[in-house]
């Protein structure tokens, strides 16, 4: 036990400056926003069922050559091996932005080339309209999330 006449111990002026420090939440203006419409068709849960989502760590990215638009992705996909995914979304991330992010690909879709590059899956990204400018972004998630964790 302390005396009760013992002076106080002083705080870490760091500790409580991060216990202290308030969040700032970044107010975001969806006013201008304009989101397509929902499909009419349904897609049954048998066909829905078939996609392969699974959370992917970005292992590399760069610009491919003579192409304005596209990024070639090495993943981690949890496999073992790395996959190849072929994204046109230079307009909205160079590629020193992505590497090491989590991400969300489709990995049973036909691999399909693109400049003579095999792109095999989809990067998942979020799409929409403010004004007339399109926006874009990659969804990405928790990086607790490990390399082929499936979504369900």
């Amino acid at each position: 036990m302390k005396p009760l006449d013992m002076p106080k111990k002083e705080e870490n002026p760091v500790e409580s400056a991060v216990e202290t420090a308030p969040v700032v939440e970044e107010k975001i203006d969806f006013s201008n926003v304009v989101i397509e419409p929902l499909f009419e068709d349904q897609v049954d849960f048998e066909t829905f069922s078939k996609s392969d989502f699974r959370a992917v760590k970005v292992l590399a990215c760069e610009a491919v050559p003579k192409s304005k638009k596209l990024l070639i992705f090495t993943l981690d996909d949890g496999s073992g091996a790395e996959r190849a995914i072929l994204s046109g979304i230079h307009a909205y991330y160079e590629p020193e932005q992505l590497i090491g992010k989590t991400c969300i690909a489709i990995v049973n879709l036909p691999p399909r080339k693109m400049m003579g590059i095999e792109s095999c899956g989809m990067l998942i990204s979020a799409v929409h309209k403010e004004g007339e400018d399109e926006k874009l972004h990659l969804l990405m998630v928790d990086p607790h999330i490990p390399a082929g964790a499936k979504m369900y």
